[in-house]
């Protein structure tokens, strides 16, 4: 006999906790325990002037000003305002670990919630002002250039797949020798899109400093604001997944940087709509005699 599972009931949690919670790990010792103040007394914080938050979290104010740019603020008293708000309307949350005795049943739920989460938590970190400049960029571009390793690599490929459509010149990459060569050579006008959920593949990396020092614009899709990659990319676009047991294998990190390229196209096509239509019909056109 078929049993329902039990409901996965959603916690509210202040969409900045979501942006504290993203890039805690890469967060400075100091940096730290402002945070950790801020997760466990967030109603007193509204209250506390700068200087007061670093005398109770025995840092500076330097210290806090930074954690609040680095988490996608200008100050901390954008932060405060921002916070105040979302402790009136909290953004509903589901984080659940996969355990060896769920049922398939409650494995579906988990996962598509956590597919589901990572979208929202990511309109949170994702800056509109970052994305305006890659789009902007990415029109403009002479040449397009994607590397992606790994997991990322079926993801560097689909935003080729997409920018080609619209009649960029665009190169997909990811063997690590052939993204080496290629970033050596870019120029000014070209752009390169460096996508890692860690941020931390030393190709993927190393193939940006070669474009940003050869004078090519460099954006980078990733999860960790103080990753490697951010260190050599003009323009950084931030993914919010909740790690599981699967690591940044899981599909709800890919589904946060899937719905980035698409925002992407969606954007550059928009920018001069009738000529990205017709030449989008022109690519269906030219795959339609391959179909059954």
């Amino acid at each position: 006999m078929k049993t329902t599972p039990d409901r996965i009931e959603p916690v509210s949690v202040p969409g900045c906790f979501v942006r504290i919670e993203g890039t805690y790990a890469s967060l400075r010792t100091a940096e730290q325990r402002v945070a950790d103040f801020i997760l466990g007394h967030a109603e007193e914080l509204i209250y506390l002037t700068v200087t007061e938050l670093a005398e109770r979290t025995q840092t500076s104010e330097s210290t806090v000003v930074r954690l609040c740019q680095k988490i996608g603020y200008k100050g901390y008293q954008e932060f405060k305002i921002m916070l105040a708000r979302d402790l009136v309307g909290p953004t509903e949350t589901v984080y659940e670990q996969i355990a060896p005795t769920d049922s398939l049943e409650v494995l579906k739920a988990k996962v598509f919630q956590a597919n589901a989460q990572a979208l929202k938590d990511t309109i949170e970190v994702l800056s509109d002002a970052e994305l305006r400049r890659a789009v902007d960029a990415l029109s403009a571009a002479r040449k397009i250039e994607i590397y992606g390793i790994g997991g990322s690599g079926p993801l560097a490929f689909d935003a080729y797949h997409k920018f080609m459509k619209l009649g960029i010149p665009s190169v997909w990459l990811n063997d690590s020798d052939l993204m080496a060569m290629s970033s050596m050579l870019m120029e000014t006008g070209d752009v390169a899109l460096g996508i890692s959920h860690t941020g931390a593949s030393r190709d993927v990396c190393d193939a940006m400093e070669h474009a940003q020092a050869a004078g090519a614009t460099t954006i980078c899709i990733t999860h960790q604001a103080t990753s490697p990659i951010t260190k050599v990319s003009h323009i950084k676009l931030f993914t919010a997944a909740k790690e599981t047991a699967f690591g940044s294998d899981a599909t709800s990190s890919r589904i946060a940087q899937l719905s980035i390229v698409d925002t992407l196209y969606a954007g550059i096509a928009n920018q001069d709509y009738d000529k990205a239509l017709i030449r989008i019909q022109k690519t269906r056109q030219a795959s339609a005699g391959k179909r059954y």
